[in-house]
């Protein structure tokens, strides 16, 4: 480590310009970087759904329908002209209408009234949209410039389009809030006007790093472009703080500048890259998720971990010495008041928050399993408060909910294909069928059938059946209706179907995420486990570590349940995934401290030098944690994102309390077996009339 800050120090000023330029660098290519709003792209290849829209794509040139279009006091010829100019829209492969599903050339009183009203109702025409996939805001806008701001449109393409542009309309606003809540944090914390500007700046830069070398990753997910800022943001804001709290100690002590930054590098190198490390461990599992938004966030986070490496050993340190003089200059008394009181409160508070948190999170722990979770990208939603969510509200009062799905047959038997249309027709949660079957039959030989209608229903090898579902996710019944649907298919035609739509996908992430979950818990487990034995040599100190991470995630995740409403996987997994890792990465922190003043002083006063030591950084890091999630949530309109940050922030009050609370308690009550199953403990032994007391030695 000598060598290294050696070296830091001698060429600073290089590394300086080299983080400057690569910071403005990735601040251009953070805005190349596509953001997909949507995870069910993220299924694997092998997905039911994702192999069906892969062959729809292959024999149609299009997918599922995802957008819904609602025309206001439009007649008949009307609403065909309307269907034109939409199917001439950017980005927009397909329109349906009632002429896709009746005979429009006679009188609509004779046609099955359930279609009719599924398509229009008292001259308000209802039009389902495809939308080429990777084009939802272009076709959006498309779509909004065609039929007017009077008119409406919903369904997941205009919602995706909406997320996305929300949140790039939104991201600066949330970063300078965000910047002025730590700005405002690191003035209380620190003893010098000019040491909360140099740890902006190394934040900011790191942020900025990470975030344009998402574009190597090609596109990446609101998931991680969320997650990966509040995680470096979080950490970076508490280490920083502590390093420069022993800088200002070492030179208070003496020491000349360059001196004093050498030994607080070498102080706090190891804490920094062993938490590191134990949240690298565990972001590892990620990878090996079955769902691909596992590996892409996975290696985002150890990438932003790399980056916030960066930020707090190269470049906080290089500024530092440079500005030392600046620093030395603006030094004030500190704002706040020292941890003193505060370690000796915790002290006498440790056993009853213990007892409470052991008969706590055992019911957290089942409160989590019970929650009802929305898989799927249609039910994260949008506030009312936008335009789609006004539009999807109002379509949603007049035609009710709508989820298109499509079935896919061998085809070549239209009797066979009549009869399966007629018992989907049957199912209360089926209002519209669109086939070849139903909508030319057997009236029509084949060969007279223009091309363009024939090709909208038959591929070389498949019949197709747009089938509309009165169901959405939301509903405690849609897988049922989901699979009645499919079984209907495999009734007349087994596995030889193809079966797609946003109910589809989220009954496959389901199924994948259920099959996946325990076994990459217990895959972090391990690896965390080894990782931890690894850096404290002893076979119990993982635990601790492990069960106050568990501890922190289950109290997050288990308040949905509490409050009765839903949890959005999404929003929840972001937000566990924080929690999981700046829990652990404190507890590592703290461990760690509490071994080296263990050396020095006997279990008690070690754990009130420790709490009185690292309050300081974990307190900022929750604080940043708790209002930024706060912020983040109340500025979010996707029902998902703005859940993020709701238990973000709530998730840092436990993590606060079970890191400064509770860790120390386990580390008090367990000290004796501490000693005993690690390598080198070399705790400090009292003596009692010269002979070694029982139970303090080594």
């Amino acid at each position: 480590m000598e060598r290294y800050t050696q070296f830091l120090l001698k060429h600073r000023l290089q590394i300086l310009l080299l983080f400057i330029v690569l910071a403005a660098v990735c601040a251009v290519l953070a805005g190349m970087t596509d953001i997909n709003s949507r995870l069910d792209g993220y299924l694997p290849e092998t997905s039911p759904s994702v192999t069906a829209e892969r062959i729809m794509e292959e024999e149609y040139g299009q997918t599922v329908p995802n957008m819904r279009v609602l025309l206001f006091e439009v007649s008949v010829p009307k609403a065909l002209e309307y269907k034109e100019r939409l199917k001439a829209a950017k980005g927009v492969k397909e329109v349906v209408w009632l002429d896709d599903a009746v005979n429009i050339h006679v009188p609509l009183e004779m046609a099955p009234s359930k279609t009719v009203e599924e398509w229009y109702q008292d001259g308000n025409a209802l039009f389902s949209l495809t939308v080429e996939v990777g084009k939802e805001r272009q076709a959006a806008a498309a779509v909004r410039d065609v039929i007017g701001e009077e008119n409406c449109m919903s369904g997941p393409a205009a919602e995706s389009a909406a997320a996305a542009s929300e949140l790039y309309r939104n991201a600066g606003l949330i970063l300078l809030l965000e910047a002025l809540l730590v700005l405002f944090l690191l003035i209380l914390a620190s003893d010098s006007w000019f040491e909360p500007v140099i740890i902006l700046l190394a934040i900011g830069g790191a942020v900025v790093m990470n975030l344009g070398t998402d574009l190597i990753l090609g596109s990446v997910s609101f998931l991680t472009v969320a997650a990966c800022p509040a995680l470096q943001i979080v950490l970076m804001a508490g280490q920083a703080v502590h390093m420069l709290r022993r800088y200002t100690g070492n030179r208070d002590s003496g020491m000349q500048t360059e001196q004093a930054m050498s030994a607080t590098v070498s102080q706090s190198a190891g804490s920094i890259l062993t938490g590191s490390l134990a949240m690298a461990a565990g972001f590892l599992a990620l990878t090996f998720m079955d769902l691909e938004i596992g590996s892409e966030l996975g290696w985002a986070m150890i990438k932003a971990i790399a980056c916030s490496l960066a930020g707090l050993l190269c470049f906080l340190p290089a500024l530092a010495s440079v500005a030392g003089g600046l620093l030395d200059k603006t030094r004030h008394r500190p704002l706040a008041a020292g941890f003193g009181r505060f370690s000796g409160f915790v002290m006498k508070l440790r056993i009853p928050v213990l007892i409470a948190s052991v008969l706590l999170v055992p019911v957290l722990f089942l409160a989590q399993r019970q929650n009802l979770i929305y898989y799927g990208d249609s039910a994260d939603g949008v506030s009312e408060e936008t335009q789609i969510g006004k539009d999807t509200q109002t379509i949603r009062d007049l035609y009710g909910v709508s989820s298109p799905v499509v079935l896919m047959v061998p085809r070549g038997e239209l009797e066979k294909e009549q009869a399966m249309n007629a018992e989907l027709l049957d199912l209360d949660c089926v209002t519209s069928v669109i086939s070849y079957a139903g909508s030319v039959g057997d009236a029509i030989p084949e060969e007279y059938v223009s091309s363009d209608v024939l090709s909208r229903f038959y591929s070389a090898h498949y019949s197709r059946f747009l089938i509309t579902l009165d169901v959405q996710e939301q509903d405690p019944d849609w897988e049922e209706k989901v699979i009645a649907v499919r079984n209907i298919g495999e009734k007349y035609y087994g596995d030889e179907i193809q079966y797609a739509g946003d109910l589809v996908g989220a009954k496959d992430m389901k199924t994948i995420l259920t099959q996946d979950g325990r076994s990459i818990i217990l895959l972090a487990a391990v690896f965390l486990f080894v990782i931890l034995l690894l850096i404290f040599r002893s076979l119990f100190l993982p635990l601790p570590a492990l069960l106050i991470s568990a501890a922190s995630v289950c109290t997050c995740l288990g308040l949905p349940y509490f409050f009765g409403t839903p949890l959005f996987w999404s929003g929840g997994a972001a937000a566990g995934v924080i929690q999981a890792a700046v829990t652990v990465y404190g507890a590592v922190f703290l461990t760690g401290q509490y071994l080296k003043f263990r050396k020095k002083l006997p279990k008690k006063k070690a754990a009130r030098e420790n709490i009185k030591a690292c309050a300081q950084p974990i307190l900022i890091s929750a604080l940043v944690q708790a209002f930024g999630g706060i912020i983040f949530g109340a500025l979010s309109l996707n029902g998902a994102a703005r859940q993020f940050g709701i238990l973000a922030g709530a998730g840092a009050v436990s993590s606060f309390v079970l890191l400064l609370f509770v860790l120390p308690a386990l580390l008090v009550l367990f000290d004796r077996v501490i000693r005993r199953v690690s390598l080198h403990a070399d705790f400090y032994m009292e003596y009692e009339n010269g002979n070694k007391r029982k139970g303090a030695g080594k």
